[in-house]
């Protein structure tokens, strides 16, 4: 088992900054895939940034530019420093994870708990 403990997050105006830390703990083997999902109210959940355990990292077209993800193997530890928000970036923020122990076979997803992100004047 694996759990996500997020940080950050807040209300801040356009053209501000945030950052985001997530640090997992728990049992388990290996992790790969670590990043940032986020949910709008009424609308799906969407991925924003995953950074893999070697650094490749994927973003989505709508943050590309604006936000840096990072990761730190040795401590488990995910962060993402978001730049230029808009208020269209309000949402909850979700850190993920791809985990397994040394028995699985396949990885399993893990999820934080969510932590709010407002931009608004």
């Amino acid at each position: 088992q694996v759990q996500l403990v997020e940080s950050g997050g807040g209300l801040v105006q356009p053209g501000g900054s945030l950052r985001l830390s997530c640090a997992a703990s728990g049992t388990y083997f290996n992790i790969n895939g670590m990043g940032w999902y986020r949910q709008a109210a009424g609308k799906q959940r969407e991925l924003v940034a995953e950074i893999a355990s070697r650094g490749s990292a994927n973003y989505a077209d709508s943050v590309k530019g604006r936000f840096t993800i990072a990761r730190d193997n040795a401590r488990n530890t995910v962060s993402m420093e978001m730049n230029g928000l808009k208020p269209e970036d309000s949402a909850v923020y979700y850190c993920h994870a791809y985990a397994k122990s040394e028995t699985q076979r396949s990885y399993s997803l893990y999820w934080g708990q969510g932590t709010q992100v407002t931009v608004s004047p």
